[in-house]
């Protein structure tokens, strides 16, 4: 971008009344728009910015029914639209979020590095010190298996909310098919990479104080799991069979096919063994141990695969 473009911030509101005048407060001169969408909160945080607030720069927006942090900040991204803004950044309400960091945010997509940039909370050791543990295993375990439903190898910390877009990029995604609720990061990334958009992450370190997440753990653990495992489904189909069709593609379905037939057969020996009191024959342990390892050889491979391509 050979000029200043516009910037908005959009901040999805729900039970932040005591933070969020603080957070406005907080962004810098370098932000046109500050977009607050009250997310039909219980405590009134819409109508408390609108009492106290004298900032020019925000437009508060209400809504009737609860949609979710997903549904609240896809309204400020169509706002953000349509006053022509370049970029967008999203944060959160709750002052977690460093907003004298936005210039570190958007810097890669100003030099034209990234079309989409994250906050990454983990790069930086004393970072990761402050964080609650139970925090830290639960990102741990939702960037691995992001990873495989996305197939952004490379990102970290998939449900950080401190995010900036591109206004270009924003505009190729079909808004009403993201997530409305807590998976909205995660489900974020997935359709970005499926326009080969250019994904990055940049070290911020989170600010932590007695505010409590509004995600629950029974969420992640049985809401989660079933939409990356869609997500992933679909990413397989679009990338290795619709959009292109290569050695991966058939490295995966041999590999699972030949693996599968491993254990199955290795199963089916064991248990008739056990009842016949009868030994397995050597070359059926010959032909489960060559199956299974040659399955797992070509899903490795194709993982290999899988990988290298985020990068390009």
């Amino acid at each position: 971008m050979t000029s200043k473009p516009t910037v908005a911030v959009v901040i999805p509101v729900f039970k932040v009344k005591s933070k969020i005048l603080e957070v406005i407060n907080s962004v810098g001169p370098e932000v046109d728009f500050i977009i607050v969408v009250d997310d039909a909160c219980p405590e009134l945080s819409g109508q408390h910015v609108q009492d106290h607030n004298a900032d020019p720069r925000v437009i508060i927006i209400r809504h009737e029914a609860n949609q979710g942090v997903g549904g609240a900040v896809k309204t400020g991204y169509k706002r953000a639209l349509e006053l022509g803004c370049e970029i967008m950044i999203k944060v959160d309400g709750d002052g977690q979020m460093d907003a004298s960091k936005i210039i570190d945010l958007i810097t890669p997509i100003l030099t034209n590095q990234s079309d989409y940039t994250k906050g990454n909370r983990f790069f930086e050791i004393e970072s990761v010190q402050q964080m609650p543990k139970l925090r830290i295993l639960g990102n741990l375990g939702l960037t691995f298996v992001t990873k495989f439903s996305t197939g952004l190898w490379h990102i970290f910390d998939p449900t950080n909310g401190f995010t900036a877009i591109r206004g270009s990029t924003l505009k190729r995604l079909n808004l009403s098919k993201i997530d409305n609720r807590y998976f909205f990061e995660s489900d974020m990334l997935f359709r970005l990479n499926l326009i080969q958009a250019r994904v990055n992450d940049v070290p911020l370190p989170a600010i932590y104080g007695e505010e409590n997440s509004n995600l629950r753990i029974k969420r992640v653990l049985f809401e989660f799991p079933a939409k990356h495992a869609r997500n992933y489904l679909k990413r397989i189909a679009y990338t290795y069979y619709l959009r292109d069709f290569n050695l991966a593609s058939v490295e995966l379905p041999l590999g699972l096919l030949l693996s599968g037939f491993g254990l199955i057969l290795g199963a089916y020996s064991w248990i008739h063994g056990m009842i016949t009191s009868t030994a397995t024959q050597t070359g059926t342990l010959i032909l489960v141990a060559m199956s299974f390892l040659s399955g797992l050889q070509l899903i490795l491979a194709f993982l290999s695969h899988d990988t290298n391509n985020s990068k390009r």
